[in-house]
């Protein structure tokens, strides 16, 4: 229906248009894209209000989409009001207003169609009329922003902010131009300045608070919306939702649990709101509660798979999970999440055979579905890897997205390995990482050891525990953090997230500051300890790294005595074979066997004279023998942290990879790179051969 009205609105058929999108937000009351067509059409049949009430809806029901948030810009050129109260458009003497306005509304309706052309041949009439006015230059502006041509957006922008500053049209116009520009806070001064001239903005305030979230204050951006929570008329579920991934952002789960208790009353299963209640419940560590408000969710809305799922999320593995996933597959018999729950389920048990025949059962009812096609190659990895290699081959054949083709092809090269095709696995491995390099984070440059490493600092006495987790590519240290996510509250993945801690150690274009000393160690580890309250951490935590650099061990040494680094190791040889095969969870990239090899001699060079000399608290856990054992990989991260882990299931780590010494099949093949890394090996008590 979405096609049909905007056909409508090409044809200029406003009856049509107005009457389908009526009918379509009707249907559909919690579509921000029904609300947003019922605008663009409210527009055409010269109801501009009607329009804003509609595009304000839609970002009501959809608070951080920046779209529709600059729709309501274009809207505002006809309403000339953010609070309704009506303003006149004002023209050059002589010069006929009604037709330089219709220019200006029939340009924005273009805009909201897609259609860019038609917008600048109606920016172009009205320019006859009234080349210089601020009004035109600010659609020009957003026409220019709407086209990705950012600079000559600013341009024009700034000069119609010029002759007109306190324009709330100039303004929010220039307010997304800053934004698109990556100057988040001159935004949010437009906005702001937008706001002294129509306080009671709300979609303008919602504005203001998500710059703030984008500048690492979700704590301001909380208080900015308290105006909007407190109004019934604006404090939609959605809002709420909001409002609570703010407060957890904040690292105020506590505060967060009320504003998203209210969303999920009103969005049962929504996968933004299962996310940031669940969220909030891991980091109180209140997995009692979950289990009840779910449950009581549940009993109300039997039939939603989203509250399944994150109900599920807070089973521990076991006999629970089982009888659990039992009822909802009794309950929801045809589900498709169901299924893959249970599919899932019997491959974390360690029981592959049953995993197979529920995949294969998932198949019969939704061909092609992706989890279970790798489910089923999964198995035939082990058991037939030459069927696996034709049943990929199957799948790239079908494969329309060029992303999906790229995994396929990763699991090609598995098989082939597992046929014992070495040359033509590492082939496959080398082709893709050429591909994705241009993609992928660049290899940082290490820094030089200190001539002298600082004195060590004493702990203070209550000072609370902290580790940091770190692992090089192929160390499988995301499978470590797997195990310690799932069990404790205070470890934190968050650097890998979309929004990560702004510290010294997740900054790599620090490295050099750090060694040189311009970055000293005490503010480093200060900017660290800074960051701990918005990630929900008032005492322990366990901290897991994206990468290393001595420099930081220099700053641990002299400013966090409190801290022990957890290094995870393998063979390095093996951690070569694994990341060209599997990548890493820091996605560097990899533009040869050998340029990976030598930058992963600088990097283990750097932890084997940590390791060496002693120079800060660590413990390095070698997982040569444990890699596929999560029970006895378990026991090492309890013993390495002084406490005792439950014990995981035994296929929570999924498919195999790469025994121990598997690098001795591809000795010829990376007889360079292995000759790189042999040295390091040699330090850290490998064989040569």
């Amino acid at each position: 229906m979405q096609e049909q009205i905007l056909d409508a609105l090409r044809r200029g058929d406003t009856v049509a248009a107005l009457e389908a999108a009526r009918s379509l937000a009707a249907g559909t009351p919690d579509d921000a894209q029904a609300q947003r067509l019922l605008a663009l059409a409210l527009r055409s049949s010269s109801d501009p209000e009607g329009a804003r009430e509609a595009i304000e809806r839609a970002i009501s029901l959809s608070p951080d989409d920046a779209t529709l948030h600059l729709e309501h810009a274009g809207l505002l050129l006809g309403v000339r009001d953010l609070e309704g109260a009506g303003q006149a458009l004002e023209a050059t003497v002589g010069l006929d207003p009604n037709q330089f306005a219709a220019y200006l509304m029939q340009a924005q309706l273009a805009m909201g169609r897609n259609d860019l052309d038609e917008a600048a041949r109606l920016a172009r009439l009205a320019g006859r009329v009234s080349p210089d006015h601020p009004t035109l230059q600010a659609l020009e502006g957003t026409l220019e922003l709407r086209r990705g041509n950012v600079d000559d957006a600013m341009k024009l922008l700034a000069a119609a902010s010029e002759k007109a500053p306190e324009d709330p049209v100039v303004l929010h116009a220039l307010g997304f131009a800053y934004l698109a520009k990556g100057h988040t806070a001159f935004a949010e001064q437009a906005f702001r300045n937008l706001l002294k001239l129509a306080p009671r903005a709300g979609m303008v305030r919602l504005l203001v608070a998500q710059l703030q979230l984008r500048q690492g204050r979700p704590a301001d951006a909380v208080e900015e919306l308290a105006p909007l929570l407190a109004d019934p008329a604006t404090a939609t579920p959605q809002l709420r939702r909001y409002a609570g991934e703010l407060e957890v952002a904040a690292g105020r789960p506590e505060r967060a649990l009320p504003l998203l208790r209210e969303a999920l009353a009103a969005l049962p299963g929504e996968p933004r709101t299962m996310a940031a209640i669940g969220e909030a419940w891991r980091r109180l560590g209140d997995f009692e509660d979950a289990q009840r408000t779910l449950d009581a969710a549940l009993a109300t809305s039997p039939d939603n798979d989203g509250l399944w799922r994150a109900r599920l999320a807070f089973e521990p593995a076991g006999r629970g999970a089982a009888d659990l996933i039992g009822r909802w597959r009794t309950r929801r018999p045809e589900s498709l999440d169901a299924m893959e729950a249970e599919m899932v389920l019997h491959a974390t048990e360690g029981r592959p055979a049953e995993a197979e025949a529920a995949a294969r059962a998932l198949l019969e009812r939704s061909p092609g579905h992706v989890r279970a096609e790798m489910r089923v190659i999964d198995a035939l990895l082990v058991r037939d890897p030459a069927e696996a290699a034709q049943r990929l081959e199957a799948l790239m054949a079908r494969a329309s997205r060029p992303a999906e083709r790229k995994v396929l092809f990763a699991w090609l090269g598995l098989a082939r390995h597992r046929c014992g095709e070495f040359a033509a696995a590492l082939e496959s491995w080398n082709r893709r990482n050429v591909e994705d390099a241009p993609g992928r984070l660049p290899l940082p440059a290490h820094t030089a050891a200190p001539a002298r490493w600082p004195e060590a600092a004493v702990a203070e006495a209550g000072a609370p525990p902290a580790a940091f987790l770190f692992g090089l590519p192929g160390t499988l240290v995301e499978r470590s953090a797997q195990l310690l996510a799932d069990v404790l509250p205070t470890f934190r993945n968050d650097r890998f997230g979309p929004e990560p801690p702004a510290d010294g150690f997740q900054d790599v274009d620090a490295w050099p500051r750090i060694a040189s000393g311009e970055f000293p160690a005490a503010e480093v580890a200060a900017s660290w300890r800074a960051q701990l309250p918005g990630r929900g951490i008032d005492g322990a935590i366990v901290d897991w790294l994206p990468w290393w650099d001595g420099g930081y061990a220099a700053a641990m040494r002299a400013a966090l005595p409190e801290a022990l680094l957890l290094m995870l190791l393998r063979d390095p040889r093996d951690m070569l074979v694994d990341w060209l095969a599997f990548g890493a969870h820091t996605p560097f990239a990899v533009e040869s066997p050998q340029v990976a090899a030598e930058w992963l001699a600088a990097s283990l060079e750097q932890l084997a004279t940590l390791h060496e000399q002693d120079l800060v608290p660590h413990r390095l856990i070698r997982i040569d023998d444990s890699a596929e054992d999560p029970q006895a990989m378990s026991a090492q991260l309890g013993d390495a942290l002084g406490i005792s882990l439950p014990e995981p299931p035994p296929g929570v780590f999924g498919p195999p990879r790469f025994a121990a010494g598997t690098w001795r099949s591809y000795a010829d093949l990376l007889a360079g790179p292995f000759a790189a890394l042999a040295p390091l090996a040699r330090r850290f008590g490998y064989p040569d051969a």
